[in-house]
């Protein structure tokens, strides 16, 4: 019998909580470690709707990549939105763990698990850490060139469905083979891409400032921002995976539920 204290200890072998950033929130937030696991539900999000699907499919477990809380509460009442996501998975004896920071720098994380989605091959970290396979972003090539146009549409429709939008800075005739990328919010990363060499660099919550200053040096890459919420989906698939290979007893299901904030985004129409 698969417990939680099990789940966990794999979860922690391939995101190891260490590997957090000092700000971040990760590990179990709900649960018996000796209660019996057999349905695990992905997530990125710990909101209402993902609670309500874990209840209807009777899993005892709930992965997410974000956090519910990120700093202290004194109150868990059922009368705000995140009190009332924990009182119903304790109610329904669903678990909730979280890997965030942790699941982003490693192998088969967020940002590696993105380059697999987007067909970039030979992958490695953008910004190594002391170990060589971990890392902040990811760096590989295309099999062979296309437009960063092309590129582009690849990479909306490698990602799940959304109501955003995917933004594009740059010569649409471009050709792009090196490519550089960030799960999550990664205008951090984005000189280092520049000097890198790469020739896009794709990531999500891209600011004007940034951006515009990266646009004036001399042949800077091309940007493609992507909404937060679909580039680190990508990870859950991935996750599901190493946790049933290694706990071949449970199942997992992946959920779809779109849980961006954004809910429709509309094209510019005004010329100026």
């Amino acid at each position: 019998m698969t417990v939680l204290s099990d789940v966990v200890a794999v979860l922690d072998g391939l995101y190891d909580p260490r590997w957090a950033d000092d700000w971040d929130s990760v590990g179990t937030v709900a649960g018996d470690p000796d209660q019996p696991v057999t349905k695990v539900l992905l997530a990125v999000d710990p909101v209402a709707a993902v609670v309500d699907e874990a209840v209807a499919w009777g899993a005892d477990l709930v992965v997410v990549h974000h956090p519910l809380w990120l700093k202290g509460v004194t109150s868990v009442a059922a009368d705000t939105p995140k009190g009332r996501v924990v009182h119903t998975l304790i109610s329904h004896g669903i678990a909730l763990h979280t890997c965030h920071t942790n699941a982003d720098c490693p192998p088969l994380g967020v940002s590696e698990s993105m380059a697999f989605a987007l067909g970039v091959e030979d992958v490695r970290p953008l910004e190594p850490d002391d170990a060589p396979d971990r890392g902040s972003g990811r760096i590989g090539t295309l099999s062979s060139p296309v437009t960063l146009d092309a590129f582009a549409r690849r990479v909306a429709s490698s990602l799940p469905s959304h109501h955003s939008a995917v933004r594009i800075a740059g010569d649409p005739d471009r050709m792009i083979q090196t490519v550089a990328l960030c799960g999550g919010s990664g205008d951090f990363l984005l000189a280092t891409a520049q000097a890198a060499g790469a020739d896009v660099y794709v990531t999500s919550d891209l600011r004007h400032h940034p951006v515009s200053e990266h646009l004036e040096q001399p042949d800077p890459c091309a940007v493609i921002d992507v909404p937060h919420w679909s580039a680190e989906w990508t990870w859950l698939p991935v996750a599901a995976a190493a946790l049933t290979s290694a706990l071949p007893g449970i199942e997992t299901k992946v959920s779809t539920i779109v849980t961006d904030p954004w809910t429709a985004h509309l094209p510019g129409t005004v010329s100026v």
